[in-house]
């Protein structure tokens, strides 16, 4: 069975309202966990989630509470009724995870990335019998759809039909806003090429702070994503991992109460009439675009043929700082955002010294 074959009519069980997945980062005390679980309105919140074992960036961190977090979700579960969640990266912590019961497991971004990995964890799902379960992948931390897609393709070959994926945001050398950027566009490409796949939104690593993640979540919900995993704490403050990114669960109730969901388009014929003029014109702006893109690198060319003639290099750092200057200014005259324009600006440059190199050569 092909990945966009796949049924997953799991994410129907939850009801009519997306799917709300929260809890905290990691899992510090038994007392705690109970605590926000109870905390949660069930009436929102299906499932609860804890890092059990954290993949921390560099050594000497909290790395987790270890196999005892297992059964203090064990005690979620029979307390409040919530399905329980943690994250797996490797063998053992699947065949772990299995042995106390837990209901959905979660691949992070750093698992994601190694293939050896995800293959060493969807045979151990298949190997410790919880080809049954839901197992969700979150997008790798570097922006690869074909990663993000070979990771389900391998969970799937081992037997693992229940399928979903978590839509973290993506590293960035451009510091930006956010802890990792949303890069949407990737996850609209996944999500066009299968639809059947729900996608849940994580506005806390998007994010790495609270502030945020009222607009993420609500971002998520106009692509029509199918849930969110929030990260909650009944004393964010104070949380032993990733403090600034936690809520508690008073403002998560309220920010699922707030956000507001989007129908599906073609269930409004003036609506469909609107939007269908309003995309044309788009598509008339884009033919001008790469119109003016062409004539530019036609442009490029001509100079790589100049500074060929005269032995020049082609890169002249304050021409370049010149542009991107020149740019930023113009952005914010116009009301652009600067940071997406020097986006534009840089993929342009790139480009110019790859024709410009051509000549050259």
């Amino acid at each position: 069975m092909k990945l966009e074959e796949t049924k997953q009519d799991w994410i129907k069980a939850f009801g009519d309202k997306p799917l709300a997945i929260a809890g905290p980062c990691s899992a510090e005390s038994q007392e705690q966990v109970l605590r926000i679980a109870h905390e949660l309105d069930k009436d929102y919140v299906k499932v609860f989630r804890a890092g059990i074992w954290k993949p921390r960036t560099k050594p000497g961190s909290f790395e987790g509470i270890g196999e005892i977090g297992l059964k203090w979700l064990q005690k979620v579960k029979e307390e409040t009724g919530l399905l329980v969640s943690t994250e797996v990266a490797s063998a053992e912590h699947v065949r772990l995870a299995l042995e106390y019961g837990i209901d959905i497991l979660w691949i992070g971004a750093r698992t994601t990335v190694n293939p050896f990995l995800v293959q060493e964890i969807a045979e151990a799902i298949k190997n410790y019998g919880g080809t049954d379960k839901i197992v969700l992948v979150k997008n790798p931390v570097n922006p690869d759809l074909d990663l993000w897609i070979g990771a389900l393709e391998r969970l799937l070959a081992q037997g693992v039909t229940k399928l979903g994926v978590i839509q973290r945001g993506f590293s960035s050398y451009i510091k930006t806003k956010y802890r990792n950027n949303p890069q949407w566009q990737i996850v609209l490409d996944f999500k066009s090429r299968y639809p059947n796949i729900p996608v849940i939104v994580d506005p806390s690593h998007i994010c790495g702070n609270r502030t945020g993640i009222q607009e993420i979540i609500q971002q998520g919900f106009n692509f029509e994503f199918e849930g969110t995993i929030t990260e909650t704490h009944y004393d964010p403050d104070n949380a032993w991992s990733d403090a600034a990114q936690q809520i508690v669960p008073a403002r998560l109730l309220e920010i699922l109460k707030e956000t507001e969901l989007r129908k599906h388009s073609g269930e409004n014929s003036k609506y469909d009439t609107e939007i269908s003029h309003l995309r044309s014109e788009i598509d008339q702006i884009d033919g001008q675009i790469w119109d003016l893109i062409n004539a530019r690198m036609g442009v490029v060319s001509k100079i790589g043929k100049l500074k060929k003639e005269y032995n020049v290099a082609v890169y002249q750092p304050e021409r370049w700082e010149e542009i991107i200057k020149k740019s930023k200014e113009q952005a914010s005259a116009i009301g652009l955002n600067p940071e997406f324009v020097e986006k534009i600006i840089k993929e342009f440059h790139q480009e110019s010294l790859n024709i410009q190199n051509k000549i050259m050569s």
